[in-house]
């Protein structure tokens, strides 16, 4: 009697959760992987493991810096930023996510076993709540509070 993969029907009900909740970057990721174990590339899960979340938010850093390269920010309205209290909140809370991001970043490394439940929270949140599937990180790091750093 052959053998139940855990790993892909895990990563199966998550392209499933992905898909009813409209969250296509869930269930890009869990078919990509789900991909990679079915032509049994298993040497890439480590260096996704050591790699993949520092290349994410370089990613993602190059697409919040976009409109800055691009000219479609002027130095001007940038300048203004500065000026509004408005901007200047939005400032302040984006540090304040930054530092949640840091301290969820360690969270998510240190104890690997919370990332299932962050995902499976951020996958309820759009599915039900009308989220947006930007916060397993930021969650983490709100998480860090509650149990402490590591």
């Amino acid at each position: 009697m052959p053998q139940i993969d855990i790993p892909s029907i895990v990563l199966l009900v998550f392209a499933g959760l992905g898909i009813l909740s409209s969250n296509s970057s869930i269930t890009i990721a869990a078919v990509t992987l789900l991909f990679i174990r079915v032509i049994n590339l298993h040497q890439l899960f480590p260096w996704l493991e050591k790699y993949g979340l520092s290349i994410g938010i370089i990613i993602l850093t190059i697409g919040i810096l976009s409109p800055l390269a691009s000219g479609s920010i002027s130095f001007q309205s940038l300048f203004q930023t500065f000026l509004h209290w408005k901007s200047l909140a939005a400032i302040a809370v984006g540090i304040g996510v930054a530092y949640l991001g840091g301290r969820g970043l360690v969270v998510m490394t240190n104890q690997p076993t919370l990332v299932t439940g962050l995902m499976i929270g951020t996958i309820l949140g759009v599915a039900f709540f009308r989220g947006v599937p930007v916060g397993p990180i930021i969650a983490a790091g709100i998480l860090s509070l509650f149990i402490g750093k590591s």
